[in-house]
């Protein structure tokens, strides 16, 4: 359970490890490619967790990346492949970093710190917890690029009639702008939450 817990917040892969920071600045346009984005890495990460545990016996210090690539790519496969039969459209946008979870630096880093070292249980614990950080980080940088960007969240208009959209937050200048400012945000608000424990007798 603290496994899960820390992926989520304290240890958020994006906006605390600064992970994966490729396909959270460019697919975070609107909610729906960062919600797509993040289920799925999602899935690799559990499953590729999942088997890397159950492995772990039999893996060789000098193969180990090795493997792990290759059970990551197995899965990044048969998500590509769902997307494109399902959900033709999601998958053009979203266009090459559906493939690029492969060299995802937060799935090779989940699988070398945790899961070729942990049991099954645990291991899944860290990839759900981090898997969800990662698609609640995804979300939280495209509602505010989609909304500030078109007016609109999920296609539903949340702005007012005479609201200018910032064409700015559709491009790459954006999603720097908007990921700083969060992971600004979000080390003020640990800093005054340790201050505060810090400060209690």
């Amino acid at each position: 359970m603290a496994r899960f817990i820390n992926g989520i917040l304290p240890e958020n892969p994006v906006l605390r490890l600064v992970l994966g920071i490729c396909p959270t600045l460019a697919v975070t346009a609107n909610i729906k490619g960062a919600i797509t984005m993040g289920l799925a890495a999602t899935f690799v990460l559990f499953c590729s967790n999942m088997f890397v545990s159950l492995l772990k016996r039999f893996l060789q210090p000098h193969l180990r990346i090795l493997v792990f690539t290759i059970i990551i790519a197995a899965f990044v496969t048969i998500v590509d492949m769902f997307l494109k039969a399902y959900m033709y459209e999601m998958s053009r946008q979203l266009g090459p970093y559906i493939p690029l979870i492969i060299v995802n630096c937060i799935i090779i880093a989940r699988a070398e710190a945790c899961a070729s070292k942990s049991k099954l249980l645990p291991s899944l614990g860290d990839a759900l917890g981090m898997g969800l950080g990662f698609t609640l980080a995804l979300c939280i940088l495209a509602s505010i690029r989609e909304i500030l960007a078109d007016g609109t969240w999920l296609n539903m208009r949340v702005m007012w009639d005479s609201f200018t959209p910032w064409t700015i937050m559709k491009l790459a200048p954006g999603a720097f702008l908007t990921f700083g400012i969060v992971v600004g945000i979000n080390n003020f608000i640990r800093r005054k939450i340790e201050e505060r424990k810090s400060s209690q007798p």
